[in-house]
């Protein structure tokens, strides 16, 4: 499929350039924003309107003002609503400039990352505390929707299959939640009651991510599986984080994503691992436990017996991997090694 469009795109320079006629593009413009006000007039409807706050309370107040209005940021989601799906919006509002939400705050014990920072600057963020997810964040999507999705709106979105969640579950994440009257705050986990559907309200917003930071001698691991290696969806997402003391299971936390209608903790499975020798018995009964846990769907992804195997699989290499074992994920596999 990408032969025609590299054909295609070597061909262009020996094209003539086209030329817009931006005066005339303004006033195209100027007309449709008209038209779109004397409907508005006639029908006593809301007239279509682009609302870019630049302030946190400019921001909320227009969200109390307007709750109906479809909430933006990077757009590599909506976007394709109205490319592929043709849907129409009568008001948007953008939060990609509200300067308090690009920030990353650093604190003591956490780091804040603002709704509006890219998925890029927001692993980064992540990246600095714990490199060891720099193979996973270069995995999610492509490099310009990183560039231009936020964090925020992927946790926002809630998809079952947006990779930032489960890895966010793991750490132990929160999020904040604003609105003219105030804000509270949550675990990721808790925030989402459905598919797509969580407990932000109408006059709400996600402003915050809170991110808690390492423990000493935590081990992490995310683990992305899907059909091709880079700028794919996740068939499944697993993270996994625990901390050991005397050779016990300490503190354990699991976020699996692509097995159930909501980014999910895996609870049963942490209660049968705490507390536990970090042993080979340990990780069988864990496996069991994990497998049984969720009750995935077959879609063009994966089949759901293949979800429910992998995420067994995927234990087993947490365990692997603990134990020193460095040759068994793509990251370190050379293609000459192969040959």
């Amino acid at each position: 499929g990408y032969r025609p469009i590299i054909d295609a795109a070597q061909r262009m320079g020996g094209l003539p350039m086209a030329r817009s006629d931006e005066k005339r593009l303004a006033q195209q413009l100027r007309t449709l924003r008209a038209a779109s006000a004397a409907v508005a007039r006639a029908t006593g409807g809301p007239a279509a309107s682009y609302l870019l706050p630049r302030t946190l309370a400019e921001l909320l107040t227009l969200r109390a003002a307007h709750p109906q209005a479809q909430v933006v940021a990077g757009c590599t989601d909506v976007g394709l609503w109205v490319t592929k799906l043709h849907m129409q919006f009568e008001q948007v509002l953008d939060l990609s400039q509200v300067a308090e939400l690009r920030r990353i705050e650093s604190y003591p014990r956490h780091i804040a990352i603002g709704a509006a920072v890219t998925l890029s600057d927001a692993y980064a963020a992540l990246a600095q505390d714990r490199p060891q997810l720099w193979p996973f964040a270069a995995r999610f999507a492509g490099l310009p929707v990183r560039n231009a999705g936020t964090l925020g709106g992927n946790v926002a979105n809630g998809s079952p299959i947006g990779d930032s969640m489960p890895l966010l579950i793991a750490l132990g994440a929160n999020v904040v939640l604003h609105s003219r009257h105030g804000h509270r705050e949550m675990p990721v986990e808790q925030f989402y009651t459905g598919y797509r559907k969580s407990l932000l309200g109408a006059d709400e917003l996600l402003t915050w991510i809170k991110v808690p930071r390492p423990q000493p001698d935590e081990f992490l691991r995310v683990y992305k599986i899907s059909k091709r290696f880079d700028d794919d969806i996740s068939a499944l997402c697993l993270a996994l984080r625990l901390t050991l003391r005397r050779g016990r299971i300490d503190d354990i936390s699991i976020g699996a994503g692509g097995v159930a209608a909501t980014p999910a903790r895996a609870r049963r499975t942490e209660v049968v691992m705490a507390g536990r020798g970090w042993n080979q018995a340990t990780i069988g009964l864990a496996s069991t436990a994990l497998r049984a846990e969720f009750q995935p769907i077959s879609d063009m992804r994966a089949s759901a017996a293949y979800r429910s195997q992998v995420l067994g699989n995927l234990l087993q290499r947490f365990w692997l991997e603990g134990q020193g074992m460095q040759n068994i994920n793509l990251e370190s596999f050379v293609l000459e090694e192969a040959s």
